[in-house]
């Protein structure tokens, strides 16, 4: 399928590693050019140096701190003069730490809906100017499954990231008449130090071991395995296409089966 994604210009958030590299990669694979961005300047760099090697496209890199306003402006500004212009957008975060609803303080919350709220109004609000201009645009925001099916122990993720399927939503109705389409893609459970990471905090809350909480999950799966990150980047890149060109406001996950529910 030819998705049209040759000479486009993409800026993918917190892609130097997981699911956030894997669009990267895949994207420019499309024949996009593209800036990735990460906190860490040295792996943020060599992502882009690698993925520069495989697919031979233009790759560049912008370092940023997704909770900070003025650099999220900075990382728009950049990627628009350095690619001369911006076709896609995919918002992409890291998840907020696990627990319940009473471990967490006003802080923690603050700090989640930065991160995995206001981190995509502010990315949005940047490029709809550009996208506008150019009469056209396509943002995919990446969530996570939790906003189809709240997931035992990630409260905050629960909560906010339901947000930012509201605001796509909304902003898909809003910005449609300016050719800009918005959708979300949900991830499920993902092989990557994140699912690790959530493994290991809720064996380490229930007094079980790491393998038989992975199997928990696997269990909980009809087709029985993690999704891998390249699973996650297939959906997102034909969104983010022309082929994907009647597709907006939708929210769609990639979890293997793990959602129950009808919608």
């Amino acid at each position: 399928m030819e998705l049209g994604l040759k000479g486009k210009k993409a800026l993918i958030t917190a892609s130097s590693m997981g699911i956030g590299r894997a669009c990267a990669l895949e994207l420019s694979r499309a024949g996009a050019a593209i800036v990735v961005c990460a906190r860490g300047r040295e792996r943020l760099e060599a992502t882009r140096d690698e993925i520069a090697a495989e697919t031979g496209g233009r790759v560049e890199a912008i370092q940023c701190d997704l909770t900070d306003a003025p650099q999220i402006v900075a990382l728009v500004e950049g990627t628009v003069a350095e690619l001369g212009g911006l076709d896609v957008l995919v918002t992409n975060a890291g998840g907020p730490p696990s627990g319940q609803f009473m471990d967490f303080g006003d802080e923690a919350w603050t700090n989640a809906v930065e991160l995995n709220l206001m981190s995509v109004v502010r990315l949005m609000r940047a490029v709809v100017p550009e996208m506008r201009r150019a009469g056209r645009g396509s943002i995919v925001n990446l969530t996570s499954v939790s906003v189809k099916e709240p997931l035992k122990g990630l409260v905050l993720s629960n909560a906010v990231r339901a947000g930012v399927v509201g605001l796509s939503k909304t902003a898909a109705n809003e910005l449609g008449p300016d050719g800009i389409r918005v959708n979300v893609v949900c991830p499920g459970f993902t092989a990557t130090d994140r699912m690790k990471e959530l493994i290991s905090a809720r064996a380490a809350r229930e007094g079980r071991t790491e393998d038989d909480m992975s199997e928990e999950f696997y269990s909980s799966v009809p087709l029985g395995s993690f999704a891998e990150p390249a699973d996650i980047a297939t959906m997102v890149t034909f969104l983010a296409s022309d082929a994907a060109k009647y597709v907006t406001g939708v929210t769609v996950q990639v979890d293997g089966g793990f959602v129950k529910g009808l919608l």
